[in-house]
């Protein structure tokens, strides 16, 4: 691992970073999150998570709920069951419905074989240590329980890492500018199933293709700015950057009427 990578790690993993600003209210979240409106085939991932718990009786534990949006939806379409959110960073749990709790992945406040269903979802790559996350999932749920988590790939979302590399260089006066952290990298969709077959009998991955495709680059440009916790991760002045890429995006889009954005991301669906 060079001295780079490490650095971008560690970042991605630092709690007082996750809870103090990444994810202290759900703006940035959400402007990664509504990326997606612009995305064909939309991919309703609350429904996705749903479906797969249809058979789920009792209690389900959100870990690393975010703003709540799989909580919201199983409180509409399963009333029935027991649910609990759970999450590092108290800010952004003020609007999440129902039971909530400030707790890490890493050390779960749940006795073991507690709960019918986990999920974990686009948070396992945040772990400190990701192999002991799944452990303690593995942990809390049934014999014959479910985790669903999910991910992206190494290839998701290429064309914004290309975007950021251009706009950066322009900004230092070079060909290349360094690239964009990855949050997804620790935990991608590739490496995802070699961590959670360590403690999960059965893994099925179902991958999510879509191609996002927008018109006004501010979309793009939302999503990029929520990188904002990790600024000083870029090796590059980060608003600089962001307005250069706005630039980049009006052009690019007077040229060829839109901008595309192919994304792979993916569930992840375990059973003990």
């Amino acid at each position: 691992m060079t001295d780079l990578s490490a650095a971008h790690d560690a970042a991605v993993t630092d709690r007082d970073r996750l809870a103090g600003s990444a994810y202290n209210g759900d703006r940035h979240l959400a402007a990664r999150q509504s990326l997606y409106n612009w995305q064909t085939p939309r991919h309703d991932l609350p429904g996705i998570v749903t479906e797969h718990l249809s058979s789920v009786r009792g209690r389900v534990v959100d870990v690393g709920c975010g703003n709540g949006k799989f909580i919201q939806r199983l409180r509409q379409k399963r009333p029935d069951l027991d649910l609990l959110g759970l999450d590092i960073a108290p800010g952004i749990l003020a609007d999440v419905p129902g039971a909530v709790a400030v707790a890490d992945v890493a050390r779960l406040p749940l006795a073991s074989a507690s709960v019918d269903a986990a999920l974990a979802m686009h948070m396992l790559y945040h772990a400190s240590d990701i192999a002991q996350a799944v452990r303690e999932l593995s942990r809390v749920v049934t014999a014959g329980g479910l985790l669903v988590a999910s991910t992206n790939s190494d290839r998701d979302k290429a064309e914004l890492d290309e975007l950021w590399v251009r706009a950066a260089g322009d900004v230092l006066g070079t060909s290349r500018g360094p690239a964009r952290i990855s949050l997804s990298a620790r935990f991608s969709l590739e490496k995802a199933p070699g961590f959670l077959g360590e403690e999960f009998r059965r893994v099925d991955t179902i991958d999510l293709p879509g191609t996002i495709t927008v018109r006004d680059p501010e979309p793009v440009i939302a999503h990029m700015a929520s990188y904002q916790a990790w600024a000083d991760q870029h090796d590059v002045p980060f608003g600089a950057t962001i307005e250069r890429a706005r630039t980049i995006l009006d052009e690019h889009i007077d040229r060829h009427g839109a901008f595309e954005i192919h994304c792979l991301g993916g569930v992840l669906v375990c059973r003990r």
